[in-house]
Parts: structure tokens; sequence; C-alpha cells
């Protein structure tokens, strides 16, 4: 008698899905970043335009790679990310945006494996004049938040530019690719008052410095060069990842950073 086999392989097979689907979803839910949103935050245009920032600067409206992997000697970089009011307007006003989990990975030229050169849970900086002209920065609105990140308020003319503390070393002969990255959501400013969240509009960008040292005070870019700049997105309020990497979309979905 020959035995239909179909029916069986196909109980198997929903057998195994059936084990195994929940710790893939589990996994993705785990995952607030994806190979496709890194992909996206370098290719797509701006999904809104940063307020006070002149068109002529060439990450006014899309992302772009700077000095990418080559650190023209530079032995030293950090990650940096930039948040202000949508250049449309922001009609919240009890809104705040929280940042945190900012990291810095570098991919090795010799061997072609990511390394992680910054993790932070908690940023650094300060509120900048929108369009930086001078260098203009004074001490930002920061509110510390129970896990240990921060919630800020950019507006009235400045944003909010910020960084881990610190900077990481590199070779400057083994840079084969950078990614930086960190995730940000809105949050109330005071909870006695309307949540406005909804009408809030702020976009975050990444990105990326070489600089000449570690110790190098700024120097009208003479010590220090951008690697390159993200895409700029709303911020929700949800936890969203925010990204900047210098690797052409082919090169990430063959070898991707590691995501969290």
């Amino acid at each position: 008698m020959r035995i239909k086999k179909f029916p069986i392989l196909l109980s198997i097979v929903v057998v195994l899905l059936c084990c195994f689907s929940p710790k893939v979803d589990a996994y993705y839910q785990r995952t607030i970043n994806s190979i496709t949103t890194i992909i996206s935050d370098m290719t797509a245009p701006h999904e809104g335009m940063p307020h006070g920032v002149p068109t002529s600067y060439n990450w006014a409206s899309k992302p772009r790679v700077g000095w990418g992997n080559n650190p023209q000697g530079f032995q030293a970089m950090t990650a940096w990310g930039q948040l202000y009011e949508a250049a449309t307007g922001n009609p919240a006003t009890n809104t705040r945006v929280q940042i945190k989990n900012i990291r810095a990975y570098m991919l090795s030229n010799r061997n072609g494996q990511w390394y992680l050169l910054q993790s932070s849970t908690r940023v650094e900086g300060a509120a900048y004049q929108e369009d930086y002209a001078g260098d203009v920065n004074k001490v930002a609105d920061i509110r510390y938040e129970p896990d240990g990140s921060v919630s800020v308020k950019p507006g009235q003319g400045y944003n909010y530019h910020f960084w881990p503390p610190g900077r990481a070393s590199i070779d400057p002969n083994d840079v084969a690719g950078i990614f930086t990255t960190v995730q940000a959501r809105l949050v109330i400013d005071n909870p006695k008052q309307a949540n406005d969240r909804a009408k809030a509009r702020y976009v975050l960008s990444m990105g990326g410095d070489y600089w000449l040292n570690l110790t190098a005070n700024w120097d009208n870019w003479k010590t220090n060069g951008d690697i390159g700049i993200g895409k700029f997105k709303y911020v929700s309020a949800k936890w969203w990842a925010f990204n900047m990497t210098t690797l052409s979309s082919a090169q990430i979905l063959q070898n991707p950073p590691p995501l969290e």
C-alpha cells in the first residue's frame, strides 16, 4: 500500500511553525530597528524639513554621506543627532522628546566584522542656533528621566544637538563602514496639563563626525568632518529608531549592522 506522504509533511511543517513563530514574533517585538529602516534612513527624502535650516544646506531636504569611509587620517569619531521643530511649525506646548540608547558601530576593513565603538543610555548636548551659524549654543531644556535617559524641548530658534559622552578611537585605515543609531519618542511635559503629543511636530536625524583625535577642540571644521547625515523623521509616541550609515543598500543587506 502506498503511503500518502504529503499530508504527513504538511502536518510536520504546521507543528514546526507553531513552535517557532512565537519566538520569531517575540524577537521582532523586542527589536525597534530593522534593516529596512536603516536603508530608508539613507535613501528616502526627509519626512519633514527641520525648522530654520537654510535650503542651501546639502542636508536640508534629504540624507547624504559626507566623508563616508575616509577619515582622512583622523583618529577618533563620535555619533551625534539633531532634533528640531518641523519647518511647518509645532503646535504642541506640553510635549517633550525622550532620547536614549545612542550607539556607534564600525565595520572593519580587515575582517568584515562590526565593532561597537560607543554606547550610552544618556546623551549629552546643547541647544544650537538652528543654522549652526557661528557655533552659537546655549544650555538646553533637559529633563532627566528615571531610566537614565533625557527628554528635551527644542524651539524658539534652537535645536537640540546631542552625542554620547566622549569620543571613540579608530584606526583610519580600517574603516569599511560606519553606523550610528538612537531611539526617541514623544512624552508628556507636565502630567497635570493636557496631553498634546498628537499635535507635536518634531523631526530627528542621526549623524556622526570624524575628529582629529580624542581631545581636539572644534576649530571651524579643521579638526572634524561629518561622516554623514541621515533622514529627518517625525518623532512619535512610540519608540522608534533613527539611523545613519555610510554603506549602500546592497552592502547593508549583505552585512547588516547589529540591531536592537
